[in-house]
């Protein structure tokens, strides 16, 4: 044999040794038509899920925006005002819902905030169990037995009257299960190795925590909150149990009546005459306003609060 014959064999084989298997490139096919095919039905999903709620905000702008245009809006509000009235606004419904949201808020971050801090940093055994069961089962509570749990606590057993502190003390249930479970989820993405540098340096597990574990899950703490805060602004059932409606301007917890933007909307969605409706359909531009200047509000300051690298 010559050498010429044994390079051509060397070739040959070379060539049977890198040609392409077509079972793999058969299978290469199958995955991307699989991937493609998954995100056809995922962007289909989408595109079906955003249809409602373009719905729904197209239908509350266009029926409400010009609501929102009128400066009266802003600073009336409806005392005098009655169904067959054009007029009126809505700063004692808004001025409500801000104070009993902020009072939540008071009540339920620090509770949310630290119940997380336990289960994630110290949390171990039964207790932690127990207090990680009640966070589920405070998850799933529908906001009317929240309302009838503190009605019976507030008005029955110590005999109290109807006021807006009541109702701050229903949203309270149903905001900690939204505080701990997001805060937690935080805080667990947060590095170990963080936690161990710290514990390596003699730093204190508190002062780890304070100075270390939350700085860092700080922006995913803000979006857990205005998450909690977003659910109780709308609620409706504690409201209408604990917290009468009154069309003049109210600021005092415990002063019996407070209005609000969702019992505003229940007080004339019954209405047939066009200026209640009207007042309707401005109180839900309103609602869904104020919940996206909270959203952004708190987006801004989850960025300047994050941790710089």
């Amino acid at each position: 044999m010559t050498t010429t014959d044994v390079a051509s064999d060397s070739n040959l084989s070379s060539t049977k040794q890198w040609r392409p298997d077509s079972s793999l490139s058969h299978r290469s096919g199958v995955r991307a038509l699989r991937n493609q095919l998954a995100r056809i039905v995922m962007w289909t999903a989408f595109a079906i899920a955003m249809v409602p709620l373009a719905w729904i905000l197209w239908s509350v702008a266009s029926k409400g925006g010009q609501m929102l245009l009128d400066s009266r809006w802003w600073t009336n509000s409806q005392r005098g005002i009655t169904n067959r009235v054009v007029g009126g606004g809505a700063v004692h419904a808004i001025q409500g819902t801000i104070i009993e949201a902020l009072a939540t808020a008071l009540m339920a971050v620090p509770i949310g905030v630290m119940t997380a801090i336990y289960l994630v940093e110290y949390g171990r055994g039964r207790l932690a169990k127990v207090v990680s069961f009640t966070v589920d089962i405070l998850t799933g509570i529908p906001s009317i037995v929240a309302a009838l749990f503190i009605y019976a606590v507030w008005v029955t057993v110590f005999g109290l009257q109807r006021v807006a502190f009541a109702v701050c003390l229903a949203l309270v249930l149903l905001m900690i299960p939204v505080v701990v479970r997001s805060t937690e989820e935080m805080l667990k993405l947060v590095p170990n190795e963080l936690r161990e540098a710290a514990y390596a340096l003699g730093v204190p597990k508190w002062k780890t925590i304070v100075r270390v574990v939350l700085p860092t899950a700080f922006s995913g703490i803000v979006t857990g909150v205005l998450l909690g805060l977003a659910r109780v602004m709308g609620e409706t059932a504690p409201l209408l149990i604990l917290g009468p409606y009154t069309k003049s301007i109210a600021t005092d917890l415990f002063g019996g009546l407070m209005p609000t933007l969702p019992t505003m909307i229940n007080q004339d969605r019954t209405e047939v005459l066009q200026p209640a409706v009207d007042r309707v359909w401005g109180a839900a531009a309103t609602l869904i306003l104020l919940i996206l200047m909270l959203n952004i509000a708190g987006r801004i300051i989850a960025r300047l609060g994050a941790p710089k690298t």
